[in-house]
């Protein structure tokens, strides 16, 4: 039925670009529900409940950022941040105030899907199964109630913050986590600015968990904005 296909609320004020993003959702079998404004955005995402909103910042009424902050005071729906060049302390307000990612222009068809599927896989099982005592990235593997970490089946001993940080990244494995939002998780509100911290025990982490510390395959950096558990994207299904 049409009906269970998930609807996307793209919220994009370029017609180039709606065209664009409207022809690849809607080949990869995804309706969707466009509009060029904020104000619409938030209407219709109150009217429509949509399953995904791709949101630019750049619109021409009310900043992205603000239209964040307005949508997480009720909804829940993933929220994919698409952002222009140069507009990073942007892109991490938006991911500070609630987005779940972001992906920036330009960008192609196949990028986009893959981050649809990602977010819309990570509200599911949010949703569906909140306290899952495992979940498994690649070879990484941590057990929640065992407090057990393990690469290719092989126990790796952690610290407490070390530990703290991979539980972290593998409850949003694939989403992009802020500096400030990993630093008041693992270390608190009072410790959002020591990046140092960030820095030196995400070294320590890929030094235990990654084969090649130097080049990570899951641990990877989002240069000036945070850190993604990158996880294994199988190739959309035809």
């Amino acid at each position: 039925m049409t009906e269970s296909r998930p609807l996307i609320l793209l919220v994009e004020d370029e017609s180039q670009m709606r065209t664009f993003v409207r022809l690849a959702l809607a080949a990869h079998g995804y309706r969707v529900l466009e509009v060029a404004t904020g104000q619409e955005g938030l209407q219709q995402a109150a009217a429509h409940t949509p399953d995904l909103i791709l949101l630019d910042l750049g619109l021409p009424d009310i900043d992205g950022l603000e239209v964040t902050q307005r949508l997480r005071e009720w909804s829940l729906a993933p929220i994919i941040v698409i952002s222009a060049r140069g507009q990073e302390e942007q892109k991490v307000g938006a991911l500070d105030a609630g987005a779940d990612d972001y992906i920036t222009k330009p960008f192609g068809s196949e990028e986009l899907m893959a981050r649809i599927r990602v977010a819309l896989r990570h509200s599911a099982r949010s949703s569906q199964d909140p306290a899952s005592s495992v979940a498994t990235v690649g070879d990484i593997r941590v057990d929640f109630a065992k407090r057990l970490v393990f690469v290719a089946d092989r126990e790796v001993h952690l610290t407490p913050i070390e530990y703290k940080l991979i539980v972290a990244l593998m409850r949003h494995s694939g989403m992009v986590l802020t500096h400030k939002q990993l630093l008041d998780q693992v270390w608190g509100p009072g410790h959002a600015h020591q990046m140092q911290y960030l820095r030196v025990y995400m070294a320590q982490l890929r030094q235990k968990l990654e084969e090649n510390p130097a080049h990570p395959k899951y641990l990877v950096t989002e240069p000036g904005v945070g850190y993604r558990l990158k996880s294994r994207e199988p190739p959309a299904a035809s």
